[in-house]
């Protein structure tokens, strides 16, 4: 039968700081002398040794005392109730979980052990120990109640041993959204930033790395606890350290020697620390990712001394290999990618000519996966008569022999128009190279569509000739309308290889009017017709802020919504309505260089007499996207400004390998997303144009009437 807890009369005088001896932590330090169950000195002999035992146990565990229930407990289980405690100790177990004692398998298995002495075992059950407003907390627990006897084997108390099981569930869940979220992974950016994302909240750890060889020495990207990452950052290149071949960081070690380093208390990162996280950091695990064709690690770190479990090396270890196995697919495919795209990039013109009334501009995003030479190309050259020539074709197949095709059709066709500039004899004769690669290559299904025109600017005309490809836009800007956006009506006819037929059309092309030809790619979507996607670009070249060039060129590969396979291809020349100013400054790759880019296009603005508020946007836009390039790519840049009376374009180009800076929402930037938050914000326009030498992020502002 039950009894009473033991307990004496209290002395006379009160008891200052009554505590169990021998234990630490919150709850052991808890003034008992101000709860009901008295001073612990006063507890029977039996019920005192349980309640040490409890108190001093890693695992969750409570004492329910006397008929009341009055509750002990260790710190692992005042972390299961939450804010429950400490208010909690010492008090009636059925008054402090009033909302839950009389669910049925809460209090009354408590109260069952209680009055007959049968232990109690449930391996699964769910235990709403942290209620919230209007829901409850649906954890799994593993628990068991035993009856606590004092000194003379009364039974006084119930010992609830509480374990949850949901770490581990949560812990195999994390493994496999690891793996699905490393599966989507192309690049080794990919990879780092999903394996830090996963690393500092799977282990919730102050400090992550992900560590990787690179041509000789080692690159590192680094999470820390409470930094302010956001969609903007994600979308943004992880920020990597470079070190030599014998850095001496733990990752690298690691990697170096392929055996893991678990480290419980020190200063790991006394020689490499790059700031004051790396310093305060005293518990490190250092994984290597065991890959076959790649060396590398992941760390994680606490800034408080940390016994690792062989629960969470295996946890540790198995995730390092999943990523091991991503970073070996990723440089695979940046291997394979750059080959790819640097033979692609090989074969297109390095630089477009730079004209006083007319401004071209040009864009090239590779269709399928990114990682096959295709067969779209552009071109513009200036002709002996002094006229412009502009082409936009587009070669079958996405593999290098269709590179190649398109290399030796690109040629050719600005061969034939330096002869003989007009535009349907031009494709007359590059039919003829077509159908005899074709027949030497004994295929029919060699074929190319392509079309070619002529500016004549003194003229103000426009000839065309096309073969099997979509008819070009034209932005007709005059000076007392609307913007709008027409298609060139030439001859489509059939593509080269297959019997073309010689067509021209002449249309008018004044100043202030924009030509953009495209490959399908653009206006091509699954379960969409072709109609669809030529009125979607026409609506989106109407409503374009302006017809500067490069930024059609940006709303023409956004115009159409879904992905495609196909590769991408634009070329636009605006002719001006007067001649526009041009300058550029090559930017050292130096700390000192973003104010050096302020001050030289302050400068070089003020001459021109550009509006002051159109210079404090510029400025500001110009200095926020030349630290990006110094930061993210880690080599020179160059700047670019381009006036002209409608708008000023400004862009800055780098050589690393950045890729494509993607839009963000300007109201959920942090610090590093938060440059390109203020030049949506500053700029009537801007985009990124990503090549295999590096990138070009460029913005344009409308400059207000003289």
């Amino acid at each position: 039968m039950p009894g009473k807890v033991g307990r004496v009369p209290t002395p006379a005088g009160p008891v200052s700081s009554a505590r169990l001896p021998g234990v630490t932590g919150l709850v052991g330090r808890h003034q008992w002398s101000a709860s009901r169950l008295g001073p612990p000195e006063f507890w029977d002999t039996a019920v005192r040794a349980a309640a040490e035992i409890v108190l001093a146990s890693p695992a969750p565990m409570a004492l329910h005392l006397g008929d009341e229930f009055f509750l002990v407990y260790n710190d692992a289980y005042a972390a299961l109730i939450g804010d429950k405690h400490p208010q909690a100790l010492g008090q009636p177990a059925p008054q402090v979980f009033a909302e839950v004692w009389p669910m049925p398998g809460i209090g009354d298995v408590v109260e069952h052990t209680y009055r007959t002495g049968q232990p109690f075992l449930e391996r699964e059950t769910t235990m709403p120990l942290r209620p919230a407003p209007g829901q409850l907390d649906q954890a799994e627990y593993v628990r068991a109640c035993s009856p606590v006897r004092d000194s003379r084997g009364r039974i006084v108390g119930v010992l609830s041993v509480i374990a949850e099981t949901n770490p581990a569930i949560r812990q195999l869940q994390g493994i496999s959204d690891l793996a699905a979220a490393l599966s989507a992974t192309l690049t080794l950016d990919d990879v780092a930033r999903v394996a830090l994302r996963y690393a500092i909240t799977s282990f919730d750890a102050d400090r992550v790395a992900f560590a990787v060889d690179d041509a000789g020495g080692w690159r590192m990207a680094r999470r820390v606890r409470g930094e302010l990452v956001d969609e903007a950052d994600e979308r943004l290149p992880p920020l990597w350290r470079r070190g030599p071949a014998d850095w001496p960081a733990p990752g690298a070690v690691s990697a170096r020697t392929g055996r893991a380093n678990y480290i419980t208390d020190g200063e790991p990162l006394r020689e490499v620390a790059a700031d004051r996280h790396d310093q305060k950091i005293r518990a490190l695990a250092a994984v290597p990712l065991r890959a076959v064709g790649v060396r590398g690690a992941l760390t994680v770190g606490y800034r408080s001394a940390h016994a690792w479990s062989a629960q969470e090396r295996a946890l540790l270890e198995a995730s390092a290999e999943l990523v091991g196995q991503a970073t070996e697919r990723a440089r695979r495919f940046e291997t394979q990618h750059g080959t790819a795209q640097l033979l692609q990039r090989s074969m297109l013109p390095e630089n477009l000519p730079s004209l006083p009334r007319l401004r071209i501009a040009a864009r090239y995003d590779p269709g399928v996966d990114g990682n096959a030479a295709g067969g779209d190309f552009y071109d513009a050259f200036l002709l002996p008569t002094g006229d412009l020539g502009v082409v936009l074709g587009d070669v079958a197949g996405h593999d290098v022999q269709a590179a190649a095709r398109m290399g030796q059709v690109r040629a050719a066709l600005r061969a034939l128009a330096l002869n003989d500039p007009r535009p349907d004899q031009v494709l007359v004769g590059l039919d003829r190279l077509v159908s005899s690669l074709g027949a030497e290559a004994g295929t029919h299904e060699l074929f190319v569509t392509v079309a070619f025109g002529v500016i004549d600017v003194t003229g103000e005309l426009l000839t065309l000739a096309s073969a099997g490809h979509p008819a070009p836009l034209i932005r007709r800007c005059s000076a007392d309308g609307e913007p709008r956006a027409e298609y060139v009506p030439v001859p489509v006819g059939a593509p080269l290889g297959v019997g073309y037929r010689p067509a021209t059309c002449t249309v008018a092309f004044p100043p202030g009017d924009t030509l953009l030809l495209f490959s399908d790619g653009v206006v091509e979507r699954r379960r969409h017709g072709l109609s669809h996607g030529l009125a979607r670009l026409a609506e989106s070249v109407a409503a374009a802020h302006s017809g500067d060039p490069r930024a059609l060129c940006a709303t023409a590969t956004a115009s159409v919504p879904g992905a495609t396979e196909d590769d991408v291809a634009v070329l636009a020349v605006e002719y001006a309505l007067r001649p526009s100013r041009s300058a550029r400054m090559e930017v050292p790759a130096e700390p000192t260089a973003p104010s050096r880019v302020r001050h030289w296009l302050t400068a070089q603005l003020t001459e021109w007499q550009v509006a002051e508020s159109v210079i404090g946007a510029a400025v500001l836009c110009t200095s926020e996207l030349t630290t990006n390039a110094l930061l993210h790519a880690g080599t020179a840049a160059r700047v670019e400004i381009d006036l002209s009376p409608e708008r000023l374009l400004v862009s800055v180009a780098d050589s690393g390998s950045r890729g494509t800076v993607t839009r963000a929402r300007t109201d959920t930037l942090s610090s590093r997303g938060r440059g390109l938050g203020l030049i949506e914000e500053l700029s009537d326009a801007w985009g990124t144009d990503p090549t295999v030498r590096g990138s070009t992020v460029w913005f344009e502002i409308l400059t207000p009437p003289q």
